[in-house]
């Protein structure tokens, strides 16, 4: 399980050196656009129903979705004085190998799914 402690930094690193959009408007927009990197929703949002389209979205279009347990802490991350819903990740910046890093136990489990329909050799 990724630390959510990492998570954070990989937030501040980026909104520091590249670029993320913060709150679930602005999120959900990067990942239909295919912009997101990597998205991270805090799991404190209430009511849920304000981020709970975001990981089935993230699936869909395969970016690396991340829960983190704070939304103030999620804020602080990002720079924002008050709560942050979601950040997508736009260019990572610095963070670069973090993010790499966060989203590689993701990707792993979605390629076991795909290899059987690509395997098709006559």
């Amino acid at each position: 399980m990724v630390s959510a402690e990492k998570i954070y930094e990989a937030v501040e690193i980026a909104r520091k050196t590249g670029k993320i959009k913060k709150g679930a408007n602005e999120t959900t927009k990067a990942i239909e656009k295919g912009f997101a990197k990597l998205v991270v929703v805090a799991k404190d949002v209430n009511p849920p129903e304000i981020t709970m389209h975001i990981p089935p979205l993230c699936k869909e279009k395969n970016v690396p979705c991340l829960e983190v347990p704070s939304k103030e802490q999620l804020g602080a991350a990002a720079g924002i004085s008050r709560p942050a819903s979601t950040v997508a990740i736009i260019d990572e910046g610095e963070a670069k190998d973090l993010v790499r890093e966060l989203s590689a136990p993701e990707t792993k489990e979605e390629k076991p799914e795909k290899k059987p329909e690509k395997s098709e050799e006559k």
